[in-house]
């Protein structure tokens, strides 16, 4: 009988996320982000990025560290960790596989799925292993992992 290895814990799997994310950065995909932060702008482009429960853990120990305790107020649909006042991501260096792999056309568009595929499987993986519900809306997901933080 095989036994089955105990669920990551929180850390492990956020480490797991955060090993894709480099992994991600590795490959090389033709971008050059100009931080023109139009794809943060979810009202405006009618999209909004999808958060596995592991992305969400990482993102909300950016917000934290960030010094909040929750997401600040979104105002005129833009993502609620854009920063107005500076234009700039609160978490930039914890955002979610979504914001890394943008629509942006001017950053050279969207990653093809086929590019990234396996590293959405893995993210759905550490998902499943946590718990998760499957990908939900990142403000969505970020104030749910801020709850259970």
């Amino acid at each position: 009988m095989k036994r089955r290895s105990p669920p990551p814990t929180p850390g492990v799997a956020m480490e797991a996320v955060k090993a894709i994310y480099q992994e991600l950065a590795e490959r090389p995909i033709e971008r050059n982000c100009l931080l023109r932060t139009d794809c943060c702008r979810f009202r405006l482009t009618g999209r909004t990025p999808f958060l596995t429960k592991g992305e969400a853990l990482v993102a909300a120990k950016a917000v934290r560290v960030s010094g909040r305790k929750r997401l600040p107020e979104s105002i005129d649909g833009a993502c609620p960790l854009l920063d107005h006042p500076t234009g700039r991501c609160l978490i930039y260096e914890g955002r979610p596989f979504g914001c890394r792999t943008h629509f942006c056309a001017a950053a050279g568009g969207p990653y093809a799925r086929s590019e990234v595929v396996d590293l959405i499987h893995r993210l759905e993986d550490i998902d499943r292993t946590l718990g998760g519900d499957g990908a939900m809306a990142l403000p969505i997901a970020v104030e749910r992992a801020l709850r259970e933080a």
